[in-house]
């Protein structure tokens, strides 16, 4: 093989080796998934921190009430929802596989439930507004249950889309364990 700036060996170029210079596929689709979930993180800490501003606001008086709606019930139990995020970020650094397990089934409870809860609660809010043109609530104007609803879709698609490409991680991380095995 050539080395680093010194002769090359007889007869090469030195590019038949290029095929040993390769990653490995596994490998390549985990540094994927992990920007794609870290960045998925970050959208997810964005929603996290508008919900604990909107909750500071609402608590601490510091707007009135009808710029700013006191909370759902929903949003007290999502605050946790971090705690999966920061677990998944943890699980990257040595590959750690039950950080990511357990990343994975707090998210269905810290993220997904009450997020769920959170459709149901206020979906009798949302009847009315949509039939009567009602709404009692207000964010900066607009209906607090238009809001949290656009809350809602944007992070169950963001929890959703961090799920499935855990799940895919995990997957990447068990193929290079069944390998490292074999041999």
């Amino acid at each position: 093989m050539a080395s680093r700036g010194g002769p090359r060996a007889a007869g090469t170029d030195g590019s038949d080796y290029r095929h040993r210079e390769r990653v490995a596929s596994h490998y390549q689709m985990s540094v994927a998934l992990k920007s794609e979930i870290k960045k998925l993180t970050y959208v997810h800490v964005g929603l996290w921190l508008l919900l604990l501003a909107q909750m500071c606001v609402g608590h601490l008086k510091l707007l009135p009430h009808d710029r700013v709606a006191m909370p759902y019930q929903w949003e007290y139990p999502y605050l946790l929802s971090i705690l999966p995020s920061l677990l998944g970020l943890l699980s990257f650094p040595r590959n750690n596989i039950s950080y990511l397990v357990l990343s994975m089934i707090s998210a269905g409870l810290f993220s997904v439930a009450p997020l769920i809860y959170g459709a149901m609660e206020m979906f009798p809010m949302a009847q009315q507004l949509y039939r009567h043109g009602k709404a009692y609530r207000f964010i900066f104007g607009f209906s607090a249950v238009s809001v949290m609803y656009l809350v809602v879709v944007v992070a169950a698609q963001v929890h959703g889309w961090q799920l499935y490409y855990s799940k895919k991680l995990l997957d990447s991380w068990f193929t290079s364990t069944q390998e490292k095995k074999k041999k």
